[in-house]
């Protein structure tokens, strides 16, 4: 059962997104990936992840996503995680982006609970019974940022998965959810790259 009294929402996602210089978006978007395996279709949670949404769309907004490798494959017996987007701790990447203009690496870790008008923010689930009481949560094509500290996400890094994975819930910032082409996300490796990214609402 969710203790609303044990954590208080201090700040919420306008605090953040005036804080970190973008838009914040209280709807959900989707977005085609056109890769070079074919494309994927992904449905953005900005109800409930308006700062990690914002971001990501600003970094869409910027083409810094464009042409770049998914870097990572991580394959398990029934699962498979696939890394995308741009390593900040990569100069090389930081010379050949120079639309990133990120006022950092990192943003908070957003997580939303069901009976929380809020997400959470710079928090992750210590109570394995907590992930009940997550709206969101590992699924097949979910997408979510890559971790950079303990209650913190990359800016720029991402990753999907190919099944659910509840050791993870409420320890990432999930995001979105591919609604059509999972079949594609599949059959990507090491050296495939995104093409495009398009908004489509």
């Amino acid at each position: 059962m969710l203790q609303a009294c044990s954590y208080r929402n201090k700040v919420d996602s306008n605090y953040y997104c005036q804080k970190l210089r973008f838009s914040c978006i209280q709807s959900n978007k989707k977005v085609n990936f056109k890769t070079t395996k074919g494309d994927f279709e992904v449905e953005l949670f900005g109800k409930d992840n308006p700062l990690t949404v914002s971001n990501f769309l600003e970094n869409i907004e910027n083409d810094i996503y464009l042409n770049q490798k998914f870097y990572k494959i991580i394959t398990h017996p029934q699962i498979m995680f696939i890394h995308g987007g741009v390593n900040t701790k990569n100069k090389l990447y930081f010379e050949r982006n120079q639309k990133l203009n990120k006022t950092s690496p990192s943003i908070p870790l957003e997580i939303k609970f069901k009976k929380e008008s809020k997400p959470r923010y710079n928090y992750q689930i210590k109570n394995p019974n907590e992930t009940s009481d997550l709206v969101n949560i590992f699924e097949n094509g979910s997408i979510a940022m890559v971790k950079s500290g303990k209650n913190k996400s990359s800016s720029t890094e991402f990753f999907f998965v190919t099944t659910k994975i509840p050791e993870l819930d409420g320890r990432y910032s999930i995001f979105g959810k591919i609604i059509k082409g999972l079949d594609v996300l599949k059959k990507i490796n090491e050296e495939d790259y995104i093409k495009e990214l398009q908004i489509i609402n």
